[in-house]
């Protein structure tokens, strides 16, 4: 098998370095907007370099991995999909809902494969809880708790072009509380603080938010987040049933300190970032990808599980700016 591989930034670089190792995949082509970054990755990986995105598409490759920016993703699928050719991609489709149904209508259009990159689907631990929710184990869940705390944020410049904390960090929250329960999002209501450092406010967006979701069975959850942690990169999920409680992510690496005299002691290595803490989950899901493309398995996430993703996020934005819960109703693109 054939790849080619459109961004060779930090996760470009993950992803290339695990595909190339993967005994299906014979050969990956890398592309980058800087040249000398594809370059110096295939070369370190016994690779193939070309000079821009058309050659991916011209030189004869089986499937396609973006991992390049944001704004790119839309054009760049819709341009697989008219090449008859399956693609892995980053999350989001695009920052907006017109850009995201634009390039879900040609993929469906084609009728080829997008699967998109929600790693935490792979992950043991969430994986864990679903099947404690899908069990019985927990007896009817009534409460859910979701987080994501980086340690620290990220560029300035990259902000606005983000699409803002609930659309870029919570909207994996947002997709794995609907993994792992089984249920919708019907309702939400959020809101957000931009005391951090002045670059949040600068990008009219926020570094800390918290959102109360609502699923369609009456479950409670919550989901917050925030861009400094300076205790660590802290991703966790509690679930707690009539029958039992479990947590995601809690280990001798999760970078929290008990107050209490018989607890637990502060972990000796916290993780430091998603690529350490996720490592595992992200070389899951190529390895399932290259499984889609060889017709070995369904699609595991699919572009419309990223759209329902979306709409979350964009119920959020609404709910902070307007100060009141939103339906998940109100946002087009639903299946309510």
């Amino acid at each position: 098998m054939r790849i080619g591989l459109v961004g060779a930034g930090r996760i470009g670089t993950f992803h290339a370095t695990t595909l190339s190792r993967h005994r299906e995949v014979g050969s990956l082509i890398i592309t980058d907007v800087a040249p000398a970054r594809a370059h110096e990755l295939a070369d370190r990986l016994g690779e193939t370099a070309a000079p821009g995105v058309d050659e991916i598409f011209t030189w004869g490759v089986d499937a396609v991995i973006i991992t390049a920016a944001t704004a790119a993703h839309a054009e760049l699928i819709g341009r697989a999909a008219r090449s008859g050719l399956p693609v892995f991609c980053e999350k989001p489709i695009a920052v907006d809902l017109p850009g995201t149904l634009s390039a879900l209508s040609e993929v469906d259009a084609a009728g080829t494969i997008l699967q998109m990159g929600f790693q935490r689907r792979f992950d043991v631990g969430y994986t864990g809880a679903r099947e404690a929710v899908r069990s019985g184990r927990l007896g009817r869940l009534h409460t859910v708790r979701a987080m994501t705390a980086d340690q620290s944020p990220p560029p300035p410049d990259y902000l606005p072009l983000s699409g803002g904390i609930y659309r870029d960090c919570l909207v994996h929250d947002f997709d794995i509380v609907r993994w792992v329960t089984g249920r919708e999002i019907v309702e939400v209501y959020a809101t957000g603080a931009d005391a951090g450092p002045a670059m949040f406010r600068e990008a009219q967006d926020v570094d800390t938010a918290a959102v109360v979701l609502t699923l369609d069975d009456g479950t409670l959850a919550t989901a917050t987040a925030t861009r400094i942690n300076g205790a660590g990169y802290d991703v966790r999920m509690e679930l707690a049933g009539e029958l039992d409680t479990v947590a995601v992510g809690l280990d001798d690496r999760t970078p929290i300190a008990s107050t209490e005299p018989a607890g637990p002691p502060p972990a000796d290595k916290p993780w430091t970032g998603f690529l350490e803490r996720f490592g595992p989950a992200y070389e899951a899901e190529l390895a399932a990808f290259v499984e889609v493309v060889r017709g070995e398995r369904a699609n595991p996430c699919d572009g419309r599980e990223a759209l329902q993703a979306l709409r979350v996020a964009e119920a959020c934005e609404l709910s902070r700016h307007e100060r009141r819960p939103v339906q998940l109703g109100e946002i087009a693109g639903g299946r309510e």
